[in-house]
């Protein structure tokens, strides 16, 4: 019996790298290994959607063009999901458009585990603080669902974003242990060194990003294309398992080994 997949968000939080003509660099966490799903693993900041993010009041207070509701719970999840793992919020005071400064920043940090443990609501997050959500700030980047034949499935929406220039993110101390500011190639060869360990859909979407050199043209050229759905499958033949995705996903594979 095939488990339904559960939504989830994820954000690729980027920044230029520090002369802005190298290559871009991504926010990235490194899983607890208390935790059952991805253990150990270097990932991107993100998590399941919780019903609060569909709330028509926090739905309300995203700011940007929303296709329909559920699309409305990804962007708030992901955000959310930002917040309490790294310390980054893209959301700004109402009636404004810039995104809170740093020093603002500074005052609702102790929302990160509150919001973590549920015993806060979003919904009254950014009320109590007359906070909106900046969903135009997130561009769809991916959409992976987990194979049906696994016990633990996912339907993850992927989102470029850039990271405020003074909100300096940090890892969360529970859920991620440790973090890092690294350029999609370093992540790569750290991976394929084995010094770090970075599931299949995080390895992929670090190749597709690091064909861009800024942020700028990740946004530009990602905003422009369509979104495929990747839901891999596994076949078994003589000369080993392999993984099979959609070759129109843009990763430049169809397929791949499985060690």
């Amino acid at each position: 019996m095939n488990v339904e997949p559960v939504p989830a968000s994820t954000i690729l939080m980027l920044r230029n790298g520090k002369d802005n003509t190298s290559s871009l660099e991504v926010f990235m966490v490194e899983r607890n290994h208390k935790i059952d799903f991805a253990t150990g693993a270097l990932v991107f900041p993100g998590g399941k959607v919780d019903s609060g993010d569909s709330s028509i009041s926090v739905i309300e207070r995203i700011d940007g063009f929303i296709e329909n509701e559920y699309k409305a719970s990804l962007i708030a999840a992901a955000i959310r999901e930002a917040f309490e793992e790294c310390g980054i919020l893209l959301a700004r005071p109402s009636g404004t458009k810039k995104i809170v400064s740093g020093d603002r920043l500074s005052t609702l940090a102790h929302y990160r585990k509150a919001l973590n443990k549920n015993e806060i609501s979003l919904e009254n997050f950014l009320l109590e603080e007359d906070l909106r959500l900046a969903g135009d700030k997130l561009t769809l980047f991916a959409h992976w669902i987990t194979p049906t034949m696994m016990p633990k499935r996912f339907d993850t929406y992927f989102f470029l974003a850039e990271a405020p220039q003074d909100h300096i993110p940090k890892h969360d101390g529970y859920e991620s242990t440790d973090s890092t500011w690294i350029t999609p190639q370093n992540a790569i060869d750290a991976a394929q060194a084995k010094t770090r360990t970075i599931i299949f859909p995080t390895l992929l979407n670090l190749q597709k990003l690091s064909q861009y050199s800024t942020i700028e043209k990740a946004i530009q050229i990602t905003s422009s294309e369509s979104i495929v759905t990747v839901l891999p499958t596994t076949e078994k033949r003589d000369d080993g398992n392999f993984i099979r995705i959609p070759i129109e996903a843009g990763y430049g594979i169809s397929e791949s080994k499985v060690d």
